[in-house]
């Protein structure tokens, strides 16, 4: 199993904790009682958690320049028309999806094409399905220009346990579809921009799958 290097320091303070407790245990009360044991039992529950939660593993992009991939795994808990008022200042279609703990949190570019706005954004950290959450919450915006012209913004958003976000994405970068562009820690939400007209291609509720599944086709 592959881990982010986001996950770096977070998995060898982890493994330290791991054996300092169960080594000054066993110091403590040589043996299997029953206080080892439990001991045993919840740093390996927590080792298990944080190495879960920090997986990256291959996936398979099609590239294809009318797609639009989704950038993160979890489920797709908004699908509808909204005034984005950020970048483009008008109505679009937003799509979001929702990380939870469990998902692997390594964020893609949706499409392919060379970026042309990033911003980070201080803020709240509300529950990441708050209406607000997209405006209010630490935040980090991206745009990418399609080959057509087309832009499509993306937007990172902490929650109530996502309390770091990293982007690795700079003005005039060239945007390789389902290429890293990020990491969120602790389960958040990534919001879609897309313009109207744009076919849809997921429902609510859906599961999907970081730089594999397709959320929306470009007219």
């Amino acid at each position: 199993m592959k881990f982010h290097r986001e996950g770096r320091l977070t998995i060898f303070m982890t493994l330290l904790l791991f054996f300092v407790v169960n080594i000054g245990m066993y110091l403590i009360d040589p043996g299997f009682g029953i206080a080892n044991i439990i001991a045993l039992v919840l740093t390996l529950a927590l080792l298990y958690i944080i190495l879960q939660f920090f997986r990256n593993p291959p996936r398979n992009t099609v590239p294809n320049v009318q797609h639009i991939i989704s950038p993160a795994d979890g489920k797709v808990v908004v699908i509808e028309e909204v005034e984005e008022s950020e970048y483009f200042k008008d109505k679009r279609i937003q799509i979001s999806v929702f990380m939870s703990p469990f998902n692997v949190h390594v964020n893609r570019y949706p499409i392919g094409g060379t970026v042309s706005y990033v911003k980070y954004h201080p803020g709240l950290y509300l529950v990441a399905w708050h209406p607000k959450s997209s405006t209010e919450n630490e935040r980090s915006t991206v745009v990418v220009k399609h080959p057509s012209g087309i832009e499509v913004l993306f937007r990172q958003i902490a929650g109530a346990l996502a309390k770091r976000i990293v982007y690795y994405s700079a003005v005039g970068d060239e945007a390789q579809q389902g290429g890293e562009m990020g990491f969120i820690k602790f389960g958040s939400r990534v919001d879609i921009y897309v313009p109207l007209g744009t076919k849809i291609d997921v429902q609510l509720n859906q599961v999907v799958r970081g730089g594999e599944s397709v959320l929306a086709t470009l007219a």
